[in-house]
This record gives structure tokens, C-alpha cells and sequence, in this order.
């Protein structure tokens, strides 16, 4: 999921949020780069069988190409693993300026950018939607507090604004303070360690060598070696770990100021310059799906179809699939506008399904979104969301876009959402991820998933439900490429019907975001368990051998009906 904060660090007694969703470079020697398709048996990895599939159950088929839209942040259309799976707009005539195939986007060759504007800009960062919406109220009311009834929605809807922006921000200007002095700290250790070492960087096995009478740099030793072992990734190196921390510095930074600040800038309406609050002013952006921003979106697209045994780099899931990039997710909050004219987008250019690693706790203009989903879910489209990696219950805590229809019709059945797991060597469950027995679907591996980056073919692990649900769409992908004629629903019964329990005979988890408080794994979804591309496969292949068997039982009691007659 773009921009979370997802694993809690201890830091010398004090919380601190470290960014998965930054590439890690560093892999465990234990833990085999790929292990998310593998699978227990034969791996003693919570993989999804994907390449036991392969080897067993689609060796010498060939499948269906399968079109996936990716809704996210860009892509790496130069990458060596990726620019053979781009989807090609075969409608449009690349550079002409023409709209061709007189869909309203020109050009849209690989897709299409809501972020970007006519000039060739895209928005790089946005505010988050409680901020856009704090400062709505504001302008609206002047003082809600004292304009809106008590007992109004209203103000139960700016109370959680203000629960959300103002106590939080004046939080972060203490905890940004007590950051600046544990960066110091950091940076001071830094020091003695590498000056001891004559190296520039160093990891925690690295450090555990280090034996000195040098008490400075013992002590330093301990400090760093704390910090690194509540990190919770294997042979994570110490610029990595100092480069997510002063990311999340910057990111804290914003929060603090926000305290003291007026309504935040609109970046948007001077690059994308569309009308925000207008659904039908939809023929705005244009069709950089590349731009420099696309380290999410690269990642993601290479989890689900990054080339497989061409020799280099990492397999994707299916074989036999396209990409569509569709640009909606800026650093910070999308908008609910851009998300429901890219669900739209890609359902009209035949996309059968539809990734979103992306969400947010406010969706002011939810019934836009609402509609598109309704849209995909009339197409028979599967869209495949990330749970979120804050460590929360969905069931109790909002997190858009979601299948339950603000006007109560009943929820959309195209819907599938994803928290995240672990390998089961270091864990179970992802410690961020959020979860819910009512609003989360299934599991799937995304912790430590290494895959492709941006800028000179390069690859490196990321963590977070961002990962998760890009594994379910693969599954999802390479069961209908061997089942295309599998509708929306059929398509997501099966993965649910297909999930595994844990594969081991423990199965109480650590509940995410609750420390050492244990819970049954299966009270942690709807479904209970983690996708299973093996078991997907063979329960689809079950289905349409019944479904066949049935057709032609029916024809053969037809012939012998003629014949009697």
C-alpha cells in the first residue's frame, strides 16, 4: 500500500515507524528470494504453490493472455523483466497525438495517467484525504464545532477529522523532537562503528563481530545491534535502515508542521488543472505511465507477471499476461476521482482483473467510487484490494475503497481483500497488516517480496498488504488464463473456496498490531486462510470437469429424448 508506515520499530524505548514499501536489498541466505511461490511441503515456506503448479498441474498446457490493470503510482516500462509484458493499446497509433481508438485518452499506448498534466508534469506528492477534508470543513464552516448540530452526521464526521489531523499533528511535533535527537544519536554511533570498521556500511552480523575495549564503540555496538534486531528483516544493511528512518523523519516532519499550518497546497490543480469535484471533467491526465515516481507501481507489476524464464532477474506469477499501468496514486492520498475513472478506464479497455494497492480511512466522494465498482462488477471484472498495514481490525476501522455500497445495496461480490503473511521462518502473519473476519478476505505472502524496481534493471524487496494483494491478483490472473470463461464471482469463490489454513500444526498468530496477544489465524479473515494457487487450479480444473460432465449429460438425455419421441 502506497506511502504507509507499516512496521514498528523499538529504537532506544522509543516507537519508531520504518517504511517497508522502500526497496530492501539485502536477502537472507535462510529464506529463498522467491519464496512466495513456493509451498511447505517440499520448501517449508507459506508460499502459494505456484511453482508446484506449474510442475504439476501446467506442464506442456498453454494458457488464455489474461489482461491485469494495475491502478498505482508508474511503472518501469524500460526494465528487463517488464517492457515484455506492457499491455499495447493495439487501437492506438503511438505518438501521433491522435485519439485513435476515440476513447478520450490520446496516446494511451500502455495505459493512462490521472496524475498528469497536458504540459507532461504528473503530481508527485499529495495531502492525505483527513487533511483535505479537516480544512474542507473549515473553509465550509469556519468553526464546526459551533456551526454543526451535536447530533448531526456532520459533526460526527468532523469529529473523526479532527481526531485524526489535529491531536495527531500536535503528537508528531513531540515525537518529531524526540526523532531529531535519536537521528543524533544514530548518526554518532554511525560514526564509531564505521570509522572502528574502515567501511562504510555494515549489517548486524557485521556488528556482532565487533570485540574491542574501545567502550565508545561497545556501546554503540549494543545500541545499533537493538535497533536492528526489532527490525524484524534478516541481513538488512545499515543504509538501508538509516535511509527508511530519515524518510520516515521527512514524513514526520510534514505531520509536525501541519500543526501549525493553514490549508495544505494544492499541487494538483496547477499540474493536472481537471475540476477535483467534477466526475465528468474525466478526459484529463496523460499517458506518462513511466515518470520518476513509479518505484510502487514497478514492484507490484512485477510480483504479478514480471517475465518468467527468460534468464534474468525474478519469475512472475502468470505466464501468460499483460500489464495495463493505470497512474492514480500519487506519494500521499489518491483521490477518489482518479481512482473510480481508472477502475472505469481499465474495465473499457479489457482488463479482466484490477490491482489496488492503495487506501485511506476518509473517501469523501464515495459513491463515484461506488459506481465503478458497480461498473467492473456488471463486466464481471475481479478487483483485488490491499487490507491496509496499520495493524487494524477493517471490521472496526474504515478503509476505502471497500465493497460495501454506501447506499446498503448488497456488497459488490467482484471484491477481494488481502492482508498480508509471513514466510513462517520469521513469523506468520506481517505484524502491519490489517485484518477482519468481516472485511478481509484472505491472505497472502508480503513480507520481504523481492521483486523488480525502477532505474537500470534493478530488483529488491518490499514489504507491506501492497505485495499481498498484487499475489492474489497473479493467482487470480493465472487461473482465469486457463479458465477464461470464469466470471467475476466464480473467479473470487474459488480463491476463497481454495485458501489454506496454516500449514503447520500451530495455528494461533500473533495479532497484528497487539504485540504477543495471540489469536487463531482463521479469525484473522472471512476465509481463514492464505491463497493457494495449487489448490485454485485444481478446484477450477473440478468445476469445469463437473460443469462438462453435466453438459453432456444433458445433451446425451436430450438425444434419448428425440429418439423416443
Amino acid at each position: 500500500m502506497k506511502s504507509n508506515r507499516a512496521m514498528a520499530v523499538m529504537a532506544g524505548g522509543v516507537l519508531m515507524a520504518a517504511i517497508t514499501a522502500n526497496p530492501t536489498y539485502a536477502q537472507s541466505t535462510a529464506t529463498p528470494r522467491n519464496w512466495h511461490l513456493l509451498n511447505y511441503a517440499q520448501d517449508s515456506v507459506y508460499g502459494t504453490g505456484v511453482e508446484k503448479a506449474y510442475a504439476e498441474l501446467l506442464k506442456g498446457k498453454k494458457g488464455s493472455p489474461i489482461l491485469v490493470a494495475v491502478i498505482d503510482s508508474g511503472i518501469d516500462t524500460l526494465h528487463e523483466d517488464l517492457k515484455s509484458i506492457l499491455w499495447v493499446n493495439p487501437k492506438e497509433i503511438p505518438g501521433n497525438g491522435i485519439d485513435d481508438d476515440k476513447n478520450g485518452y490520446v496516446d494511451d499506448i500502455h495505459g493512462w495517467n490521472f496524475l498528469g498534466g497536458k504540459d507532461g508534469r504528473s503530481v508527485k506528492e499529495d495531502s492525505d484525504e483527513a487533511t483535505r477534508e479537516y480544512y474542507r470543513y473549515k473553509n465550509l464552516y469556519g468553526n464546526p464545532d459551533s456551526v454543526l448540530d451535536k447530533q448531526s452526521k456532520e459533526y460526527g464526521y468532523w469529529q473523526r477529522l479532527q481526531g485524526k489531523v489535529s491531536k495527531p499533528s500536535g503528537e508528531s511535533k513531540v515525537t518529531y523532537k524526540t526523532m531529531l535527537k535519536l537521528q543524533e544519536s544514530l548518526r554518532k554511533c554511525e560514526t564509531l562503528i564505521t570509522g572502528y570498521l574502515h567501511q562504510n556500511d555494515f549489517n548486524a552480523a557485521k556488528l556482532d563481530s565487533i570485540q574491542t575495549s574501545d567502550a565508545d564503540v561497545m556501546v554503540a555496538k549494543k545500541f545499533l545491534l537493538r535497533i536492528f534486531q526489532n527490525t524484524g528483516e534478516e541481513n538488512l544493511n545499515y543504509s538501508e535502515l538509516k535511509s527508511e528512518f530519515d524518510e520516515y523523519l521527512a514524513e514526520l516532519k510534514k505531520k509536525a508542521d501541519m500543526a501549525d499550518s493553514e490549508a495544505p497546497v494544492d499541487k494538483r490543480a496547477d499540474i493536472v488543472g481537471d475540476n477535483v469535484n467534477d466526475i465528468n471533467d474525466k478526459y484529463y491526465g496523460n499517458n506518462d505511465v513511466m515518470g520518476q515516481f513509479g518505484f510502487h507501481g514497478t514492484h507490484v507489476s512485477g510480483i504479478i507477471a514480471a517475465a518468467r524464464n527468460n534468464g534474468v532477474g525474478i519469475d512472475g506469477i502468470n505466464d501468460n499476461v499483460r500489464i495495463m499501468m493505470v497512474k492514480a496514486v500519487p506519494d500521499g492520498d489518491e483521490r477518489d476521482k482518479d481512482v473510480a475513472l481508472a477502475i472505469r478506464y481499465a474495465v473499457d479497455n479489457g482488463a479482466r482483473v484490477v490491482n489496488m494497492s492503495f487506501g485511506k480511512g476518509f473517501s469523501p466522494h464515495k459513491d463515484w467510487v461506488d459506481a465503478a465498482v458497480k461498473y467492473a462488477e456488471e463486466k464481471g471484472v475481479l478487483l483485488v484490494h490491499a487490507a491496509g498495514n496499520d495493524g487494524n481490525d477493517n471490521d472496526i476501522v474504515d478503509n476505502f475503497p471497500n465493497p460495501d455500497y454506501a447506499n446498503h445495496s448488497p456488497r459488490a461480490n467482484n471484491y477481494i481483500t488481502v492482508g498480508a503473511s509471513a514466510n513462517g521462518k520469521t513469523g506468520k502473519v506481517a505484524s502491519f497488516s490489517n485484518y477482519g473476519k468481516k472485511n478481509v478476505d484472505l491472505f497472502a505472502p508480503g513480507v520481504q517480496i523481492y521483486s523488480t524496481v525502477p532505474g537500470g534493471n534493478k530488483y529488491g524487496n518490499a514489504s507491506g498488504t501492497s505485495m499481498a494483494a498484487p499475489v492474489v491478483a497473479g493467482v487470480a490472473a493465472l487461473v482465469l488464463s486457463y479458465h477464461p470463461d470464469l466470471s467475476a464471482q466464480q473467479l473470487k469463490y474459488i480463491l476463497m473456496k481454495s485458501a489454506t489454513p496454516l500449514p503447520d500444526s500451530t495455528k494461533d498468530v500473533n495479532k497484528p498490531g497487539a504485540g504477543d496477544v495471540k489469536v487463531p489465524f482463521a479469525d484473522l479473515s472471512i476465509s481463514g486462510g492464505l491463497v493457494n494457487a495449487y489448490d485454485a487450479l485444481k478446484l477450477a480444473d473440478s468445476i469445469e470437469a463437473n460443469k462438462d460432465h453435466k453438459s453432456k449429460k444433458k445433451k446425451k438425455m436430450k438425444m434419448e429424448s428425440v429418439k423416443k419421441g
